[in-house]
């Protein structure tokens, strides 16, 4: 990793030049008495100013922008100054791998200094590291049949559980399931966790977020279903289980949701709808059980959609300071906890979901052949 500085060149040369002849034809006149006592003072001053000259290069007058050595894409468009202190200026979106047919489900594993995330129509999981670049992690990872014709097998959204385990929503299978095995030794191993309510199989979870308490919230479209595998609910839910495996339906009013993210405070449910003719982020408050008290549409995105931007409201992920960075047309939406549009990093994909490192140095992207990511403050 560089800085470009721009035209920041050093030019103590030209100063210790100009300032020399300057010294040589006072000096010529200071045989004059009433010239001495300036000479002093100018043969003191040209010493600071040389010192100066060699100790201090110019100010950079043009912005730092930063290099890398991955290809980079895109662009940061910033709509709010509070955007600055979250993406610095001149950050660049890195490609850090390709040739993915739907990359999801970014997952931050911190013992590991890697992230893994699926390609949902392969039925794969991968893992990536700044030493090793790209591995295969886990297959299959979201259907275990033999039936070929399915769009949509993979697992889709990821997440570790309180205990360190990997928790999956696996379209095919049509289920949220943990991995049997530790993330250090995976195997396509798996425990069913939920897989219907009230006798009716869910449609395909899609993705998903744990509080502090270890519940699992996610959201379950009909994206994963095919024409063989019939739709069995009349709705698409939002659900929440409990560590006890007690299921809860909490909303089954949006027509697409879709990503879905916890505040800081664990007070706030936030979840897209990927539906474009009402493409929206919410905002539901959370009672201390994990109910659903009330909701409010944080921000309506359904006039971007279209316009040469694409994508919809998909995942997102919830940054300490409380910001959401949100998938949307044109990339990640960087938006407010009071529903502010910051500013968006345009991809110039379908981008489907974020997540940050465990310092929230970086911010890891998928985007439909690809993965991406862009340094943070």
């Amino acid at each position: 990793m560089s800085l470009k500085t721009g035209n920041r060149k050093f030019h103590g040369g030209f100063y210790f030049l100009s300032i020399s002849l300057l010294f040589s034809f006072v000096y010529s006149i200071s045989l004059i008495p009433i010239y001495q006592l300036a000479m002093r003072t100018l043969h003191t001053f040209f010493f600071l100013a040389l010192a100066i000259s060699c100790a201090s290069p110019q100010v950079a007058t043009e912005v730092l922008v930063e290099t890398s050595d991955y290809k980079t894409i895109g662009s940061v468009e910033r709509y709010d100054s509070d955007i600055y202190k979250l993406i610095p200026e001149g950050a660049v979106i890195e490609v850090l791998a390709s040739g993915f047919e739907w990359s999801e489900g970014p997952l931050w594993l911190t013992t590991q200094n890697a992230l893994i995330f699926t390609d949902v129509p392969t039925n794969k999981i991968w893992k990536w590291t700044e030493e090793d670049s790209l591995t295969l992690f886990l297959e299959p990872s979201g259907y275990l049949g033999t039936e070929k014709n399915k769009k949509e097998p993979g697992a889709n959204g990821l997440a570790l559980d309180l205990e360190g385990n990997l928790i999956l929503c696996q379209h095919g299978e049509r289920r949220i399931a943990k991995m049997n095995t530790s993330i250090a030794t995976p195997t396509p191993d798996f425990t069913a966790l939920a897989s219907d309510y009230e006798g009716k199989k869910f449609n395909s979870p899609n993705d998903l977020v744990l509080n502090n308490s270890g519940q699992i919230f996610f959201t379950d479209p009909p994206y994963g279903l095919d024409d063989w595998n019939p739709k069995e609910l009349d709705f698409q839910g939002v659900y929440r289980l409990d560590t006890d495996g007690t299921l809860h339906l909490l909303l089954d009013s949006l027509n697409r949701p879709n990503g879905i993210g916890i505040s800081p405070d664990q007070k706030t449910l936030y979840v897209a709808q990927s539906d474009a003719q009402k493409a929206r982020y919410y905002a539901f408050e959370l009672e201390e059980n994990g109910d659903v008290k009330t909701g409010k549409i944080l921000l309506d995105a359904t006039a971007s959609v279209g316009k040469n931007l694409p994508g919809l409201p998909d995942g997102l992920t919830v940054h300490s300071s409380g910001t959401l960075f949100a998938s949307g047309p044109g990339g990640i939406w960087v938006i407010s906890a009071e529903g502010k549009h910051l500013g968006t990093i345009q991809t110039g994909q379908g981008t489907s979901n974020c997540t940050f490192d465990e310092d929230e140095r970086y911010l890891y992207m998928t985007a439909d052949a690809f993965l991406m990511r862009i340094k943070l403050n």
